[in-house]
């Protein structure tokens, strides 16, 4: 037999094994058609990872219909799966939902939560939450989320549905969240985000009774850089309650606001009162060059 000979037997070979596959895939999938047309629904099992519920499975089974019993006792192929699926995903609180049915007659939901990065309450006194992907989602009646706050002169407006940022401030302040967020040191002691007059936003720190003054969300990077080099080696020298502001806004220096009486620290979100320390500096430490001094 020529090597030609051995080649054609191949293709055939190869095709013939293609043919059987396909034909038990499809006398299989035959079969399961057939078992799951006579498979009754016995239940629905809802699996919802994580530790914060902003949904939880009795308000799963009320948007199923499972306490009105439209789901158990009725036959799985009359049931649309795709519509449960689109009904849980027009719920504010679910980022995605998945659903399907078993061969026992069970219907499996596995369902993904929105997870809040930053909680607003705008100066109209509308109270909302930003996510990791910057869409605003209502609060949750089920679980409160402990986020980054942030509060003052805030015009981003909410009409109670899931939405995307609009303002520029908004913006800055979703990126400031996530940047904080990522970085332990600062996920651990920032506490507020206050925005002023200006809509220049002011960090309220957990540790110190000083503001710390950023502006927006410009170099945040060589911002919190800078900072930290001041925290660790300015700091420790002068005490924690020298200084009532700290000014990072600007990229080449920071400037210490030094303090006569300290300002409030709040970590609540409606507690935070217009800072007036931009009209009140009266002396000033200005440490310029922050990678070299340092």
């Amino acid at each position: 037999m020529n090597i030609g000979s051995k080649l054609l037997w191949k293709k055939i070979g190869i095709g013939f094994a293609w043919v059987v596959s396909l034909t038990g895939l499809i006398v299989l999938m035959s079969f399961i058609g057939v078992k799951q047309a006579g498979v009754v629904c016995a239940g629905v099992k809802v699996y919802i990872p994580g530790n914060e519920y902003f949904i939880d499975q009795a308000e799963v089974d009320n948007i199923l219909g499972v306490s009105s019993n439209t789901l158990v006792g009725r036959k799985i192929d009359q049931i649309n799966i795709h519509d449960l699926e689109n009904k849980l995903q027009r719920n504010s609180f679910i980022e995605s939902a998945e659903v399907y049915a078993d061969m026992d007659g069970l219907i499996r939901v596995e369902i993904s939560q929105r997870h809040p990065i930053l909680r607003i309450l705008n100066r109209f006194d509308q109270d909302f939450y930003i996510d990791q992907h910057g869409v605003k989602v209502p609060l949750s009646n089920n679980f409160t989320a402990q986020v980054l706050a942030a509060n003052g002169f805030i015009d981003e407006l909410f009409a109670n549905r899931l939405d995307t940022l609009h303002t520029r401030l908004a913006k800055d302040l979703f990126a400031t969240a996530n940047f904080i967020r990522k970085d332990t040191l600062w996920n651990a002691q920032i506490a507020q985000i206050y925005v002023d007059q200006n809509h220049e936003m002011q960090l309220i720190p957990r540790v110190g009774n000083h503001r710390i003054l950023l502006g927006n969300a410009d170099s945040l990077d060589r911002k919190f850089h800078n900072l930290e080099i001041f925290y660790k080696q300015a700091m420790p020298q002068v005490g924690w309650n020298k200084y009532k502001a700290i000014n990072v806004k600007y990229t080449n220096q920071v400037v210490g606001v030094k303090s006569e009486t300290s300002l409030a620290d709040s970590s609540t979100v409606k507690k935070i009162a217009p800072s007036k320390a931009d009209s009140s500096i009266k002396k000033k430490e200005i440490l310029r060059d922050t990678t070299s001094q340092f």
